[in-house]
């Protein structure tokens, strides 16, 4: 019955999917200007002139590429919980990361964008099943290695890991077979946490398994170590590992010895400010992503080498070329503003076939 229910929602999935891949530049177009009504209500909006861009040329010269510390005199006023700066309203949470120069960041992630970070979770999984027509996975148990779910809450937002705050919107067709447990998850101690999570999957039918390649290859090294087997013994059924956040490229081949059997992987481009993409093909030769283009999120790219130069231009997707390595510039429906995420991409075709 799962297995039906699953191939009902991929197919849902993928023929809703298959609207934008189709249009890609109109649903840009779209998407910029659902923002940009949203924008002109904000503090951010006024203050960068909103209610007189009437197009991307406009906003190119009123909106000016920032990082985190050029956004932080606005993200500080909502931190400490004044409404209306980047995005109406309050956000509901701040997602809290490290940052590199000046301390912790915090991301707001509003009711808007929180959507988009759990539909698009949920829709990388359907997609897999969908175009490997793997559904053994489904009926197995499934292990998220994540943050704390626990929350601080500061002027009325909820804070903390996104992984963390995504363990609260699990969905319900996965929540029966989740692993760990709520109480082991909210473990501080990252040892005594590992360790906790070994003791309640050793011996369970483990089918799926997600989460950063350093912390799943710790557990999976400290389960080699404890049992004295190899991850194919203790989890013969395991068949898919998801992972996101990092190149897998250098963890690849540690992989592959622990697993000791072919085990599918699943690629994802999570971030606090967004979920970017996930893999839409599935051969050895190409585990290429698929730019989400359905997730409020407005994207700008610059030459990589542009940019370290100090003279760049902002294009749209509609001029982007293959081969290019582009700096991500995000708007997004959590008040970021040509934000540059500090990451970077390149496109290998452009257009999508089925």
């Amino acid at each position: 019955m799962k297995t039906l229910i699953t191939i009902f929602f991929a197919r849902l999935v993928k023929k809703r999917n298959k609207k934008w891949i189709s249009n890609p530049i109109e649903t840009q177009a779209k998407t910029f200007n659902k923002l940009l009504l949203n924008g002109i209500k904000t503090e951010f909006g006024r203050d960068h002139n909103f209610s007189n861009i009437k197009n991307y040329e406009d906003f190119k010269k009123k909106v000016p590429v920032r990082d985190y510390e050029g956004l932080k005199p606005y993200i500080e006023k909502v931190v400490n919980g004044e409404k209306n700066i980047l995005w109406p309203g309050n956000p509901l949470y701040f997602a809290k990361t490290s940052g590199t120069t000046s301390g912790a960041k915090y991301i707001p992630i509003t009711k808007e964008s929180i959507k988009t970070h759990i539909r698009s979770a949920r829709d990388a999984l359907l997609n897999y099943f969908l175009k490997t027509k793997n559904y053994k996975p489904i009926n197995g148990k499934h292990m998220f290695l994540q943050g704390s779910p626990k929350l601080e809450k500061k002027n009325g937002i909820y804070i903390g890991r996104l992984s963390g705050i995504s363990a609260h919107y699990i969905p319900k067709l996965f929540l029966n077979n989740r692993k760990p447990s709520w109480n082991t998850n909210c473990i501080e101690d990252w040892e005594e946490k590992v360790d906790t999570i070994i003791k309640e999957t050793v011996g369970e039918k483990m089918t799926i398994i997600a989460g950063i390649p350093s912390w799943v290859q710790m557990y999976f090294e400290k389960i080699v170590f404890n049992e004295n087997k190899s991850i194919k013994e203790v989890f013969p059924e395991l068949s898919l590992y998801v992972y996101g956040g990092v190149s897998y490229e250098p963890y690849k081949s540690t992989f592959d010895k622990l697993f000791g059997k072919k085990v599918d992987t699943l690629a994802t481009f999570p971030a606090s400010e967004g979920f970017f993409g996930y893999q839409d093909t599935f051969t050895d030769e190409n585990t290429d992503l698929l730019l989400l283009l359905n997730n409020d999120i407005f994207y700008e790219f610059i030459k990589a080498e542009d940019f370290i130069k100090g003279e760049y231009e902002r294009i749209t997707l509609k001029d982007v070329q293959v081969n290019v390595n582009y700096l991500l510039i995000i708007s997004t429906s959590a008040g970021l503003w040509g934000y540059n995420i500090g990451d970077t991409v390149k496109f290998t075709s452009i257009g999508h076939t089925e």
